[in-house]
């Protein structure tokens, strides 16, 4: 049995005030203060851990200024604020102690737009590529980019001046603010915007806030302008936090306060809104994926690209290529960057030309290309081969490739992972090629393995050195390795931080800015924030203040890790290697990956979040001196007793009157699951939350009951085939309102399927398909065998969907085969999914038994429902091993592939026909949909694949009644729009709950693929 874990950190007296203070006096948003919350907002996508003392997600500027206003008065002045975005920073950008200001929450509307003016007004959580999705109708985009442009909010990216591909002619955000909306501690609101210096300068004169800001600002970006411009370096990633150097114009007639909030890293004030300049959309885009012979000849032939007027130039190492190969997202590109046949690719340059005018791209690319032709007819510059890719879509994808690359690199093999720290540099263009071979000697010389990638049109590089960060000596070498990497990028011009800003690295600050400069920051910043209550340790202290800065080598999240014993790291790997990329914060509702936190916008109920928590368990778990993994052996042993059963019921009973456990903020994340296995596919580091979600809820539930409803989800293969002899019976039952009343309030189940009527037995009763018995089969020849095809049943569709499995022995037999119904064997998915491991696997060894018996025929066995089929490859491998076996369940796109080819079909013609894939099939089988499209192609007929998110039912997560309101709202997000505009009897979905939310949210159902080329034979 788990212990009872209390201990938590608790709650400062003086945060709970000021919490029901704001709520008093009218604030709108929300607030946090639970553990699981706090932890959740304790990281980001850097190597550090801060516990914030709460979290505040505001709905409006409004809700902010009374957070300021509030603040400000002195009975709080002890407290600190940070404010957060997408969380997507790499050097603990918002990570503080004090109460966290989330606007990503809530603030993420798009308020208005002018296409003729060319800008658009936003709310600071509003996330990059969801305002490139609502101006692309206007032929517009916002062209500052990043990486994590899917998660990334606007606000984060105006706080640390983010830029990425492309900025040698899109440039860095702050090119395109062009007014802020700010929020100053104390509650007045700063608008700023790009004014004649005259105007500053009488705004300066008055006796308010904005008007001390005013006088500051003018008069040390005046007084040290000539030494302004001799420190800050001539690079396209100018310095950031705070930008001296642009806050005026080269002629000091024109005078703009954002240019110094960009950057700034919420060391100054709220960023509420921002009126954005937007880019037209160019006409024409060409990429060329130039292939080398070594990373270091990529990087030198990067100049002769820019020189040729390239829009822009990534590099990327064949460390970074090589594990985007062996992840979901090569299938995207591995027709764009093919191997060269004889040659060993080690890097690669991405080449993009973009415009309105076609003949002058066309004729960049040709020269580019007969240029490139040349180096390889003469063996030079170690090019080895090229391609050019045409289509928007391709070069998109291409992109996407890259982006997720920054977060595969974190999936290495080995304890030691790529981190970032140093990942940012940027030197003049001119000298990278050779910065980077000193830097390759520097890691090399600590004996390191590194990753790189980056834009080498702005000199800028990202490197990813690996360590071990449980190792406090591996540590210890991060903080020595930034020390000379420091110096390294001061000797060649450069800076540290040429892109994803400086947080904890601030610390560099002054060496880089010189003792009067950094004086003059400090003197802004006291002008803005004189008690350093706003982000406090980053860029600058206030002066005056003494205050300690942030330090590289602050507590990171290795630090707790390393408290957990090697032996349970290992085993939970999944929740321990989160690096908190955070790519399942992606915005878009038509992605699979993660439909609960899609929903809620709660980052406990992410994968990262879940992670983060399970680590955490795993710590205080380890605190008390116990080992889950030796509680996992014990179980078999440890049959349910009276004195057991009691000791739960007890638990259960405080736990409902409200006994604190840690454990329950974590089955609270897990309940949230929708065990729909995207994680697995689509997170780049694959934690794969349903398999360890399994594993706690079978401990959590040795100290506490089990609800009702568990028992009867885990149990549902055993009753559902007994039900099915008298389905009219106990149909009749389920649809009675006291039965359902019953069912919600002490199941709490909702909106329970009925069995099909006619039951499976009864439709196929004395067809060949039920008469033949496994010693029949044995006995058949090769030959014969050749002949039949044997249907692998599932809970599902053989009893609540039986017309499918009908309709697919018909289908076999339409293509002269000889179909035979295996008899139904239980799968355990259910089991596996609500924790019942041990039952879970004896379940699977029984049945992989079965079906190894049976694979020895040689003949195909298909399998209609993708989440019970794939439960085979992946939850029978993890729990079986080498006990498995190697028989094989195929599903139907995967069966009528082969079995087409071998046929002639004659085509025919018609309307076409819409496909909504099953989350879990295509994030596993990312090919299925184009599979099923060629399948029908040979009918003759066209097959759509319809882009959506997950459904929101996910097996028995819809029928759970406290799931409910979130299922309705999944299914909200993309299929139900999806479905609107198409016609529902042309509209097919692969996965057996899909279909079922369909019926239960419509009313009317959706037909699986093999139904309607039924139809069409």
């Amino acid at each position: 049995m788990i212990p009872q874990i209390s201990q938590a950190p608790g709650l400062l007296q003086t945060v709970l005030t000021f919490l029901e203070t704001l709520k008093a006096q009218g604030f709108t948003g929300e607030y946090a203060t639970s553990y699981a919350d706090r932890l959740s907002l304790s990281t980001d996508n850097s190597i550090y851990q801060l516990l914030p003392d709460a979290a505040l997600f505001p709905r409006s500027t409004a809700d902010i200024a009374l957070i300021a206003r509030v603040a400000a008065e002195p009975r709080f002045a002890s407290l600190v604020f940070a404010p957060r975005g997408g969380g997507t920073g790499t050097n603990g950008q918002s990570l503080n102690q004090g109460i966290v200001v989330d606007m990503s929450r809530h603030m993420n509307r798009i308020l208005e737009i002018n296409p003729d003016e060319g800008w658009v007004r936003v709310e600071a959580g509003v996330v990059k590529d969801q305002l490139n999705a609502y101006l692309k109708p206007y032929g517009y985009f916002f062209s500052p980019e990043l990486s994590t442009s899917n998660r990334a909010t606007l606000g984060g990216m105006i706080n640390t001046d983010a830029s990425g591909q492309g900025s040698l002619v899109y440039g860095k955000t702050s090119d395109h603010v062009i007014g802020l909306r700010a929020v100053l501690l104390g509650g007045d609101i700063l608008d700023t915007r790009a004014m004649p210096t005259e105007l500053a300068e009488t705004l300066a004169e008055n006796d308010s806030s904005e008007g001390r800001i005013y006088r500051a600002v003018l008069q040390s970006c005046r007084d040290k302008r000539e030494l302004i411009l001799e420190k800050f370096p001539k690079l396209n990633r100018f310095l950031t936090g705070y930008d001296l150097r642009h806050v005026f114009s080269d002629d000091l007639q024109t005078f703009d306060l954002t240019r110094l909030l960009c950057g700034a890293e919420g060391t100054l004030a709220f960023i509420a809104e921002a009126r954005l300049d937007i880019t037209r959309i160019p006409k024409v885009r060409r990429l060329i994926n130039i292939k080398y012979d070594s990373f270091d000849s990529a990087l030198r032939n990067a100049p002769f690209m820019v020189e040729a007027e390239a829009l822009s130039v990534e590099t990327v190492d064949s460390r970074v290529l090589n594990l985007a190969r062996e992840d979901i997202v090569w299938h995207s590109v591995n027709e764009l960057i093919t191997d060269v046949p004889g040659k060993d690719m080690q890097g690669l340059n991405m080449v993009e030309f973009a415009g309105d005018d076609g003949e002058k791209i066309a004729g960049q690319v040709d020269a580019l290309c007969e240029r490139l032709d040349s180096l390889m007819a003469q063996q030079q510059a170690g090019v080895i081969g090229y391609q050019l890719c045409n289509s928007v879509e391709g070069i998109e994808r291409i992109y996407n490739m890259r982006k997720k690359a920054v977060g595969l690199l974190g999936n290495a093999k080995g304890r030691a992972k790529p981190i970032p720290f140093v990942e940012d540099t940027a030197v003049p263009p001119e000298h990278l090629a050779d910065y980077i071979v000193e830097f390759r000697a520097l890691l090399d010389g600590h004996g390191l393995s590194y990753g790189m990638f980056g834009h080498v049109d702005a000199g800028v590089l990202h490197v990813r050195p690996a360590l071990d960060m449980c190792d406090p000596q591996q540590e210890m070498m991060m903080k020595q390795i930034s020390d000379e990497v420091v110096e390294l990028t001061a000797r060649y011009g450069g800076l540290l931080w040429g892109e994803h800003g400086k947080g904890f690295r601030a610390q560099y600050s002054p060496a880089f800015f010189g003792e009067t400069l950094f004086n003059e920051l400090r003197r802004i910043k006291a002008v803005f924030d004189p008690d350093n209550r706003l982000n406090p340790g980053k860029i600058c202290t206030p002066l005056g203040s003494e205050a300690p800065m942030m330090q590289v080598d602050a507590v990171k999240r290795g630090y707790y890790d390393r408290q957990i014993p090697l032996t349970v790291r290992t085993e939970w790997r999944g929740a321990m290697e989160c690096n908190g990329n955070g790519l399942c914060f992606n915005f878009d509702a038509r992605s699979p990956m993660c439909p609960s936190m899609k929903i809620t916008r709660n980052r406990i109920h992410s994968p990262k979040g879940r992670a983060t928590l399970t680590r955490e368990w795993l710590r205080l778990l380890a605190d008390q001196g116990v080992d889950p993994n030796q509680l996992e052996k014990e179980l078999p042993e440890n049959r349910l007793s009276l004195r057991t059963f009691i000791s739960r019921t007890r638990n259960t009973w405080f736990a409902k009157r409200g006994e604190y456990d840690f454990s329950h903020e974590v089955k609270e994340a897990m309940s949230g699951c929708l065990a729909c296995k995207a994680c697995s596919t689509q997170c780049p580091i694959k934690i794969d939350v349903p398999s360890f979600r399994s594993r706690f809820l079978q401990l959590y539930h040795t100290r506490y009951l089990r609800p009702v409803g568990d028992h009867l989800v885990a149990a549902v293969e055993g009753y559902a085939p007994l039900m099915a002899k008298a389905p009219k019976t106990f149909n009749f039952f389920l649809k009675q309102p006291l039965v359902k009343s019953l069912s919600q309030r002490h199941l709490g189940m909702v909106d329970l399927p009925l069995l099909s009527t006619p039951a499976l037995q009864q439709q196929l009763s004395g067809h060949p398909a039920m008469n033949m018995t496994l010693e029949q089969l044995e006995a058949l020849d090769v030959t014969q065998r050749a002949e039949y095809v044997l249907v692998v049943q599932d809970p599902f569709t053989s009893f609540y969907e039986a017309q499918l499995i009908t309709d697919f022995i018909a289908l076999i037999e339409k293509l002269g085969l000889r179909p035979v119904l295996l008899p139904f064997s239980p799968n355990g998915k259910a089991q596996h999914v609500k924790g019942f491991l041990q039952r879970f696997a004896r379940t699977a060894s029984k049945t992989a038994d079965f079906l190894n018996r049976v694979a020895k025929l040689g003949m195909p066995m298909v399998g209609v429902d993708p989440a019970t089929v794939l439960c085979y490859r992946d939850e029978y491998n993890q729990t079986l091993g080498d006990k498995r076996g190697d028989f094989h369940v195929q599903l139907v796109h995967e069966w009528l592939q082969t079995a087409l080819a071998e046929r002639n079909i004659q085509p025919t013609s018609g309307e076409a026909w819409y496909l909504f894939a099953h989350c879990t099939e295509v994030t596993s089988l990312p090919s299925t949909p184009d599979q099923w499209r060629d399948i029908f192609s040979r009918f003759g007929v066209k097959l759509e694949n319809i882009n959506v998110g997950c459904c929101g039912m996910a097996g028995t997560y819809g029928h759970e009644s406290k799931n409910l309101e979130n299922s309705r709202g999944i299914y909200a997000l993309s299929w139900q729009q999806q479905l609107e505009k198409l016609p529902r009897q042309r509209c097919l979905a692969t996965g057996f709950s899909c279909r079922s939310q369909v019926k239960r949210m419509e009313g009317s159902g959706m037909r699986h693929p093999l139904q309607a080329l039924l139809t069409i034979l």
